[in-house]
């Protein structure tokens, strides 16, 4: 099983995700025979599949139902309030909002945030993390559920500045987060500016200017001084942009 596992990690890192599911799908029928139903590793095995049709961009139904079942066998084994419960759920939960299915993810995302404070504490990065998750549902479904998504974010921001310092990835993540909000609300363009700009010196100096995520800031931002009528820088952030994009092809 372990030789099938090492195969499904290989398949995954080329991309190559139809032959990794086919091999996922052996991995979890070993795992059915060796153990019980309810083992922790046939939950592994239908995780790791139901992530590889994700990986595929179809086969959402299969994968719902994978995750459900890797849901129910965590929480009878583990318990319902254990870390490995809040995987699945976020799991579960992001898929419903690829699909559109915002009622199914909210108490979801509202659960593993629950959760996570219990455990971790009301000011860990992880509860940052799932204050994230559920702002950016709330951002998915648009202008009623804005003032939702505000709080959360800040909060994040706020956790993740004092628990992983000023220039961490994730304070960049959360910066753009709250960023996007004021420019999709339509107000305060200038603090969305600010946001942006330290977005970019964050992500340039953990990450390199070169990086690929230092190329999708320079498009938000560009996407923000068009959106404002700044139509010289955005050319000039777009096309650099672009120039980091095609390092990479």
């Amino acid at each position: 099983m372990e030789e099938l596992n090492d195969k499904v990690a290989l398949l995954y890192q080329q991309g190559r995700y139809a032959e990794a599911a086919d091999v996922a799908k052996e991995v979890l029928k070993v795992a059915e025979e060796t153990f019980n139903s309810d083992h922790p590793a046939v939950a592994t095995s239908l995780n790791n599949l139901a992530t590889l049709y994700l990986a595929q961009g179809k086969k959402y139904t299969e994968a719902a139902s994978l995750y459900k079942r890797t849901l129910e066998i965590v929480e009878k084994t583990l318990g319902k309030n254990h870390p490995y419960v809040v995987s699945s759920l976020n799991n579960l939960a992001t898929l419903y909002q690829e699909q559109g299915k915002y009622t199914e993810a909210e108490p979801l995302f509202k659960r593993a945030l629950k959760i996570d404070e219990q455990l971790l504490g009301k000011e860990h990065p992880d509860v940052a993390t799932d204050m994230s998750n559920l702002a950016t549902l709330y951002l998915y479904q648009g202008k009623y559920k804005y003032t939702e998504a505000e709080p959360l974010l800040k909060r994040a921001l706020t956790i993740r500045e004092k628990v992983l310092g000023k220039d961490h990835p994730d304070i960049a993540q959360s910066l753009n987060n709250l960023a996007t909000l004021y420019l999709a609300q339509g107000k305060k363009y200038i603090k969305a500016a600010s946001l942006y700009k330290r977005t970019l010196e964050i992500v340039e100096k953990t990450l390199g200017k070169d990086h690929p995520t230092v190329a999708t800031v320079l498009e938000n931002m560009a996407r923000f001084y068009t959106e404002i009528g700044k139509e010289d820088e955005a050319e000039k952030l777009a096309e650099r942009a672009k120039k980091i994009r095609s390092r990479y092809q």
